[in-house]
């Protein structure tokens, strides 16, 4: 990953009539992130996610997609950019490899480029055996994985999903999630929008919190659990075999350190910064065993719960 923008929302407002959808959203996600777009229904997260494609005008402000006005210049917007929307629409009378072709002639490509890309393709998505079959055959988790293929076919910049996971059994979502996070390692820059938040904190390395069309965070994972929930602190937690008050007051006295809670073996220590090294050289000066040191971990659920929880300005 770089620090080059690739999408970008300027002051972007959309309004309905006198409901605003969308509320001067100032937005920035760089090349190569897996960036989780969440909020509750009715957020705006569609709707942002259309105006970033240049499939529905802005009220006012900007949306771009590698510099370019999805307003203004909305053709280069798609040659760039893919889209999987929550409902897969392909021809169910269709082989595999009839509907991937009927994209691949609409994004131009000859048809000796398409068959070489198209048989790529399913092998990645795990569609080869079903290549003669109809869609209409097809599983929801098969349809989201061809889908997948689609976004795919003409090599794009940016992809877009739409409650990719929605409705498919376990082993179908792990395959959905793998194959957009193997996007990212292709330097394609992903925006997911989803519900199942779980499955977002596995695979996204940035996320932002929509808020009746506000966006009221954005950060990794780590950084908003710090924030919202640690108070700014980084936590340690470490396991000691013979945890003694002779180490607690060192720790104490380690620079940085702003609290250390006990239970049992379990000291739970909240940091200005990581300061792991030092802590483990506080537990050797006083012949403790230490068990396990980690960092606290931080569900995107309790974070997403903690923002809902309190009232939004």
């Amino acid at each position: 990953m770089n620090d080059k923008v690739i999408i970008e929302t300027r002051d972007l407002v959309k309004n309905y009539g006198k409901f605003v959808a969308v509320d001067k959203l100032n937005l920035s996600v760089t090349e190569g992130e897996v960036f989780g777009f969440l909020g509750p229904n009715g957020a705006g997260k569609t709707t942002t996610l259309l105006m970033l494609l240049g499939l529905t005008d802005p009220t006012s402000g900007t949306a771009t997609i590698c510099g370019y006005n999805s307003t203004k210049e909305p053709v280069k917007v798609k040659q760039l950019a893919g889209y999987l929307p929550e409902k897969v629409g392909f021809y169910d009378d269709l082989t595999a490899i009839e509907n991937l072709d009927y994209i691949a002639a609409l994004n131009g490509l000859t048809r000796k480029m398409a068959s070489k890309k198209i048989d790529e393709l399913l092998d990645i998505v795990g569609l080869s055996d079903k290549a003669e079959a109809k869609v209409g055959t097809f599983s929801h988790g098969m349809k989201q994985r061809l889908g997948i293929a689609d976004v795919m076919i003409k090599d794009p910049k940016v992809a877009f999903f739409d409650e990719p996971t929605a409705g498919i059994d376990p082993e179908g979502i792990e395959q959905v999630l793998a194959l957009i996070k193997n996007m990212a390692k292709r330097n394609v820059t992903v925006m997911l929008s989803s519900h199942q938040l779980h499955h977002v904190q596995k695979i996204c390395t940035q996320v932002g919190i929509l808020a009746k069309g506000r966006l009221v965070a954005q950060g990794s994972v780590d950084q908003l659990g710090r924030e919202k929930i640690a108070g700014g602190k980084v936590r340690i937690e470490v396991q000691l075999a013979e945890p003694s008050s002779k180490l607690v007051k060192l720790i104490e006295k380690v620079e940085g350190v702003t609290g250390v809670e006990r239970n049992g073996d379990i000291l739970l220590i909240s940091c200005e910064n990581d300061l792991r090294r030092q802590i483990a050289r506080a537990a050797a000066d006083c012949d403790s065993l230490i068990v396990q040191m980690k960092m606290e971990e931080f569900g995107l659920d309790e974070i997403y719960m903690k923002y809902f929880s309190e009232p939004q300005p």
